[in-house]
């Protein structure tokens, strides 16, 4: 999954420490996730969207790894 942390972050003018204290996690995880090594769990998710002001789907991308299941595909 791709993601937009790393700019948001840089336009929000937030180290990843900055941005990890906001978020009640280390800098490690920040960077993990940035870098794509840790797809993030649905509460941190949901935390990095409140922190940006964003939706989560503003911050990231699926890469084409499959999708929604077809059962829930838009006219499915």
């Amino acid at each position: 999954m791709r993601n937009h942390l790393r700019v948001l972050r840089a336009e929000a003018g937030w180290s990843q420490a900055e941005l990890a204290r906001r978020l009640g996690v280390s800098r490690q995880t920040v960077n993990a996730v940035e870098t794509g090594k840790y797809d993030p769990s649905l509460p941190l998710a949901f935390a990095l969207a409140r922190a940006f002001g964003r939706r989560i789907e503003d911050l990231f991308d699926d890469d084409g790894g499959g999708g929604a299941p077809t059962g829930l595909r838009e006219g499915a």
